[in-house]
């Protein structure tokens, strides 16, 4: 009896002594280790992840596309000159620069002068030096909108629609820079529960084996205790491998300036603050708040600037469908001042050049085809549209319905570990007393880490699905 008593104590006090070397253990760990935490590996990304960047490029050639469309609306300075000397004479002599100013309204205004000479002028040029000053309007197709205008706005629409596109890339990879942090998060702790077990483990083992040489306890316990440590080991093998690939996993998303790749270190540990968080006490986010920010999603952002652009498109159709009416009128004047003598009486009647094409297809079939079909897509994005909004917002309801489900899911395993906890200590202190079987307190400890092990991964899934939730509701930047 004196001897089982001395065996009982010695082994509580070997317990005790291993916890608090656990204990000890993962603070020295901490300490060494260099801290990853969720919101600086998340900068990491922004910076210099290459999708992210490559978003960014997208936008800067939007813009780039914008002042080229810009280019058509350029004044532009023209310089026609021509001359003829053939067998001692001078055939003619043709000077002319014009400047050409396009406007927003379809008008072209232009000025230009003239200095003509020789023997065989041409029965339309005037002579001498001259100048002229005129517009040309288009009264009926291309008065409300040209081609010119149409790639001016596109392109600028273009350029919002690029920039929807970069929130959405971000907005994805973050999302999946979320997931990965937060798997290796999990899978760092498993290893370490496995760790702890495999220690406390070790010592049970050497405890027994010391008792079965000391004649307290029977062979079969040091198979029993040799089996569990053996189990355990086995997972703390498939622990530590798929704590390596979540670190690869979440390497992929390391990057340094210069597009240089980072391969995380081992030294790098996770922060480990939202274990000991109670997440009632994080705060909810608002299914109102998250339905009300889809909105501005940036996949309906996108859908948005695509019907803005197929509606430039339409407009631009519907001018097939008009006449070609051009007028065409100049003031001239006799040498290099083009507003000498306006005002006089009959001064525009005598110097003055007029003109007006006209021109309409017969059948219109090319104009009436593309303006259906222009209508066409139209509908057919804005059913698109609708589509995808109804898909976001259940998307984020399913992820809400989620997460308060998880809130109530943490909170049950919560007291379900303290308690298997409980029933492992009293059966520790019953196999301790004599009272127990090394099965029943591998059973406990059994039940005891799967509790545990589902507690981790229910508050890592919480975690996850919070970003999920507003990923879901695109605003994730």
């Amino acid at each position: 009896m004196f001897q089982q008593m001395f065996m009982m104590k010695r082994s509580i006090a070997a317990g005790l002594l291993l916890l608090l070397s656990c204990m000890l253990h993962a603070q020295e760990a901490a300490f060494k280790g260099k801290l990853l935490r969720a919101e600086e590996f998340i900068n990491i990304v922004k910076l210099y992840h290459p999708v992210i960047s490559q978003a960014g490029i997208a936008v800067q050639k939007a813009k780039a596309e914008i002042t080229i469309a810009r280019g058509a609306f350029d004044p532009s300075l023209y310089l026609n000159t021509q001359q003829k000397t053939f067998d001692g004479k001078n055939y003619y002599n043709y000077v002319n620069p014009e400047l050409k100013v396009p406007t927003w309204f379809g008008i072209e205004v232009k000025a230009g002068l003239e200095n003509n000479g020789g023997q065989f002028l041409t029965s339309e040029a005037t002579t001498g030096q001259s100048s002229y000053a005129g517009i040309s309007v288009p009264l009926a197709k291309n008065l409300l909108m040209d081609k010119r205008r149409a790639a001016l706005q596109q392109a600028k629409i273009f350029k919002n629609l690029t920039e929807a596109e970069q929130r959405n890339v971000i907005n994805d990879v973050l999302y999946e820079a979320y997931s990965a942090y937060w798997n290796w998060v999990q899978q760092y702790q498993m290893y370490q529960v496995t760790t702890n077990v495999v220690e406390v483990n070790k010592e049970r083992f050497s405890l027994v084996k010391l008792g079965y040489r000391q004649g307290d306890r029977p062979a079969i316990d040091t198979t029993e205790a040799l089996a569990q440590l053996q189990q355990f080991q086995y997972m703390q093998s498939e622990a530590l491998v798929r704590m390596n690939n979540a670190a690869l996993e979440l390497s992929n998303f390391l990057w340094l300036p210069g597009n240089q790749y980072y391969q995380l270190e081992q030294d790098v540990i996770p922060d480990d603050t939202w274990y000991a968080t109670d997440i009632n006490t994080v705060p909810l986010l608002m299914q109102d708040d998250l339905l009300a920010a889809t909105a501005t999603h940036p996949k309906l952002q996108m859908y948005s600037a695509k019907l803005q652009w197929l509606q430039v498109e339409r407009k631009l159709k519907f001018q097939s469908l008009l006449p070609t009416i051009n007028l065409k009128t100049n003031v001239l004047n006799k040498g290099y001042n083009m507003f000498d003598g306006i005002g006089k009486a009959g001064f525009y009647e005598n110097n003055n050049k007029f003109g007006l094409d006209i021109g309409l297809p017969l059948r219109l079939s090319e104009g009436r085809g593309g303006y259906r079909l222009a209508k066409l897509k139209l509908q057919e994005t804005t059913i698109a549209q609708a589509d995808q909004r109804q898909e976001i917002e259940n998307k984020v309801r399913q992820y809400y319905n989620e997460l308060i489900g998880l809130v109530q899911q943490v909170s049950i395993y919560e007291n379900a570990y303290k308690n298997y906890q409980a029933l492992y200590r009293g059966e520790a202190t019953r196999y301790n007393a004599g009272e127990s079987s090394l099965f029943l307190l591998n059973a406990r400890e059994n039940k005891q880490l799967e509790a545990l092990q589902k507690l981790l991964e229910l508050k890592i899934k919480y975690y996850k699905t919070r970003q999920a939730a507003q990923w879901a509701a695109g605003i994730l930047q």
